[in-house]
Protein backbone atom coordinates (compact mmCIF):
# COMPACT_ATOMS: atom_id res chain seq x y z
CA UNK A 1 0.00 0.00 0.00
CA UNK A 2 1.60 3.22 -1.12
CA UNK A 3 -0.74 6.17 -0.95
CA UNK A 4 2.10 8.64 -0.21
CA UNK A 5 4.03 9.98 -3.19
CA UNK A 6 7.24 11.96 -3.50
CA UNK A 7 5.01 14.98 -4.15
CA UNK A 8 3.43 14.42 -0.73
CA UNK A 9 6.88 14.28 0.88
CA UNK A 10 7.78 17.53 -0.89
CA UNK A 11 4.48 19.04 0.27
CA UNK A 12 5.33 18.14 3.87
CA UNK A 13 8.80 19.67 3.60
CA UNK A 14 7.39 22.83 1.96
CA UNK A 15 4.77 23.06 4.70
CA UNK A 16 7.27 22.66 7.52
CA UNK A 17 9.46 25.32 5.92
CA UNK A 18 6.70 27.95 5.93
CA UNK A 19 7.85 29.12 9.37
CA UNK A 20 11.53 29.99 8.89
CA UNK A 21 13.72 32.38 10.84
CA UNK A 22 14.52 35.46 8.76
CA UNK A 23 16.93 38.06 10.12
CA UNK A 24 16.70 36.49 13.56
CA UNK A 25 12.89 36.46 13.73
CA UNK A 26 10.47 33.61 13.05
CA UNK A 27 8.22 34.35 10.09
CA UNK A 28 4.95 32.53 9.43
CA UNK A 29 4.39 32.48 5.68
CA UNK A 30 0.86 31.17 6.26
CA UNK A 31 -0.16 34.00 8.60
CA UNK A 32 -1.36 36.29 5.81
CA UNK A 33 -4.66 34.84 4.53
CA UNK A 34 -4.06 35.81 0.89
CA UNK A 35 -0.48 34.50 0.82
CA UNK A 36 -1.57 31.31 2.58
CA UNK A 37 -4.40 30.79 0.08
CA UNK A 38 -1.93 31.23 -2.82
CA UNK A 39 0.45 28.75 -1.16
CA UNK A 40 -2.31 26.15 -0.83
CA UNK A 41 -3.69 26.68 -4.35
CA UNK A 42 -0.17 26.29 -5.80
CA UNK A 43 -0.14 22.81 -4.23
CA UNK A 44 -3.57 21.76 -5.56
CA UNK A 45 -5.52 22.95 -2.56
CA UNK A 46 -8.58 25.18 -2.44
CA UNK A 47 -7.00 27.97 -0.38
CA UNK A 48 -9.93 28.25 2.02
CA UNK A 49 -9.54 29.59 5.53
CA UNK A 50 -10.37 26.13 6.93
CA UNK A 51 -7.71 24.52 4.77
CA UNK A 52 -5.09 27.03 5.87
CA UNK A 53 -6.04 26.49 9.52
CA UNK A 54 -5.63 22.72 9.09
CA UNK A 55 -2.26 23.22 7.37
CA UNK A 56 -0.99 25.46 10.15
CA UNK A 57 -2.23 23.05 12.83
CA UNK A 58 -0.56 20.03 11.21
CA UNK A 59 2.62 22.01 10.47
CA UNK A 60 3.01 23.16 14.05
CA UNK A 61 2.28 19.72 15.54
CA UNK A 62 4.67 17.91 13.18
CA UNK A 63 7.32 20.59 13.80
CA UNK A 64 7.05 19.99 17.55
CA UNK A 65 7.06 16.20 17.14
CA UNK A 66 10.20 16.22 14.99
CA UNK A 67 12.11 18.78 17.06
CA UNK A 68 11.36 17.47 20.53
CA UNK A 69 10.01 13.97 19.92
CA UNK A 70 6.65 14.85 21.46
CA UNK A 71 4.86 12.27 19.32
CA UNK A 72 1.61 12.40 17.40
CA UNK A 73 -0.80 13.11 20.29
CA UNK A 74 -1.43 16.67 19.12
CA UNK A 75 -2.50 15.26 15.75
CA UNK A 76 -5.04 12.75 17.06
CA UNK A 77 -8.11 14.68 15.88
CA UNK A 78 -6.59 15.19 12.41
CA UNK A 79 -5.61 11.53 12.14
CA UNK A 80 -9.12 10.37 13.02
CA UNK A 81 -10.60 12.27 10.06
CA UNK A 82 -8.25 10.67 7.51
CA UNK A 83 -9.26 7.46 5.78
CA UNK A 84 -7.32 5.54 3.14
CA UNK A 85 -9.50 3.09 1.18
CA UNK A 86 -8.77 0.61 -1.56
CA UNK A 87 -10.58 1.17 -4.85
CA UNK A 88 -10.54 -0.87 -8.02
CA UNK A 89 -9.74 1.48 -10.90
CA UNK A 90 -8.60 0.59 -14.40
CA UNK A 91 -8.20 -3.07 -13.48
CA UNK A 92 -5.95 -2.40 -10.47
CA UNK A 93 -6.37 -1.79 -6.77
CA UNK A 94 -5.48 1.78 -5.87
CA UNK A 95 -5.38 3.33 -2.44
CA UNK A 96 -7.22 6.62 -2.21
CA UNK A 97 -7.19 9.25 0.48
CA UNK A 98 -10.53 10.32 1.89
CA UNK A 99 -10.54 13.44 4.02
CA UNK A 100 -12.80 16.45 4.39
CA UNK A 101 -12.30 18.78 1.41
CA UNK A 102 -10.68 21.50 3.47
CA UNK A 103 -8.23 19.06 5.04
CA UNK A 104 -6.89 17.07 2.07
CA UNK A 105 -3.57 18.95 1.84
CA UNK A 106 -3.00 18.69 5.58
CA UNK A 107 -3.94 15.00 5.45
CA UNK A 108 -1.45 14.39 2.62
CA UNK A 109 1.29 16.10 4.64
CA UNK A 110 0.36 14.12 7.73
CA UNK A 111 0.44 10.80 5.85
CA UNK A 112 3.80 11.78 4.34
CA UNK A 113 5.21 12.42 7.83
CA UNK A 114 4.04 8.99 9.00
CA UNK A 115 5.40 7.27 5.87
CA UNK A 116 8.78 8.98 6.14
CA UNK A 117 9.01 8.03 9.80
CA UNK A 118 8.28 4.40 8.96
CA UNK A 119 10.35 4.03 5.79
CA UNK A 120 13.18 6.46 6.49
CA UNK A 121 13.45 7.10 10.23
CA UNK A 122 15.58 10.09 11.15
CA UNK A 123 15.74 11.45 7.60
CA UNK A 124 13.32 14.30 8.25
CA UNK A 125 15.15 16.61 10.62
CA UNK A 126 15.78 20.24 11.49
CA UNK A 127 18.61 22.09 9.79
CA UNK A 128 21.88 21.88 11.75
CA UNK A 129 22.19 25.67 11.75
CA UNK A 130 20.91 26.63 15.22
CA UNK A 131 19.69 29.97 13.83
CA UNK A 132 17.46 28.27 11.26
CA UNK A 133 13.99 26.74 11.74
CA UNK A 134 13.81 24.98 8.39
CA UNK A 135 13.78 21.24 7.87
CA UNK A 136 15.47 18.91 5.44
CA UNK A 137 14.57 15.50 4.13
CA UNK A 138 17.81 13.60 3.58
CA UNK A 139 17.36 11.38 0.56
CA UNK A 140 21.07 10.62 0.19
CA UNK A 141 22.42 7.09 0.60
CA UNK A 142 24.87 8.19 3.28
CA UNK A 143 22.21 10.02 5.33
CA UNK A 144 24.71 12.76 6.20
CA UNK A 145 22.93 15.93 5.04
CA UNK A 146 22.94 18.57 7.74
CA UNK A 147 21.63 21.73 6.10
CA UNK A 148 18.27 22.77 4.72
CA UNK A 149 20.29 24.29 1.90
CA UNK A 150 23.99 24.84 1.33
CA UNK A 151 23.23 28.33 0.00
CA UNK A 152 21.01 29.29 2.93
CA UNK A 153 22.75 27.67 5.86
CA UNK A 154 25.60 25.34 4.97
CA UNK A 155 27.96 27.84 3.38
CA UNK A 156 27.13 30.54 5.90
CA UNK A 157 27.69 28.23 8.84
CA UNK A 158 30.92 26.84 7.41
CA UNK A 159 32.21 30.34 6.58
CA UNK A 160 31.39 31.55 10.09
CA UNK A 161 33.19 28.56 11.63
CA UNK A 162 36.23 29.12 9.36
CA UNK A 163 36.34 32.80 10.30
CA UNK A 164 36.20 31.92 14.01
CA UNK A 165 39.04 29.37 13.66
CA UNK A 166 41.16 31.83 11.67
CA UNK A 167 40.52 34.53 14.25
CA UNK A 168 41.52 32.24 17.13
CA UNK A 169 44.65 31.12 15.27
CA UNK A 170 45.63 34.75 14.62
CA UNK A 171 45.47 35.79 18.27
Amino acid sequence: MDVVTRDDEDLLLDLLNTAPVVDGERVDELADPEAAARWAVARDGAGTADEVAALRRVRDAVDDAVRDGSGPQALAADVERVVVRPRVRDGAVRWELEAPAGERLAARALLAWVAIGERHPGRLRPCANPECRRFLLDRSNANTARWCSMALCGNRFKARRHYQRARVAGQ
